[in-house]
């Protein structure tokens, strides 16, 4: 759906139409492709989607996404460097395991700190 600009959504909310006066999705589907035949055909879960932000969120703008809080902190970071200094050959995901953290995030603490 990342092809599909603000004002193709719009127009795809226009082919479904509204009360007696309705498409299915089958049909919507058909009409754009009709309507524009230079752009990749769109599935019934693009209309669906599209029809549900509306619903839901009276807009169809994509919305920024949330990432994931950052597990890693200053104290984290600093046990993964002391236990390095102490043990330097012991492995990644063993420090990660003692850390609860993940062995990407426990390679990241390592060329942070070394910085």
């Amino acid at each position: 759906m990342g092809y599909l600009t603000e004002a193709l959504k719009i127009e795809i909310l226009m082919m479904i139409g509204y009360g007696d006066r309705s498409r299915t999705q089958a049909e919507v589907a058909a009409s754009f492709q009709e309507t524009h035949p230079d752009l990749p055909p769109i599935s019934q879960g693009t209309i669906s989607k599209t029809e549900v932000r509306y619903r839901e969120m009276g807009h169809v703008r994509e919305t920024p996404r949330q990432r994931q809080p950052r597990v890693m902190n200053e104290d984290k970071q600093l046990n993964v460097l002391l236990a390095l200094q102490e043990n330097p050959i012991t492995p990644v995901r063993q420090l990660a395991r003692e850390n609860n953290i993940s062995h990407i995030v426990t390679i990241r603490a390592f060329h942070q700190g070394c910085q």
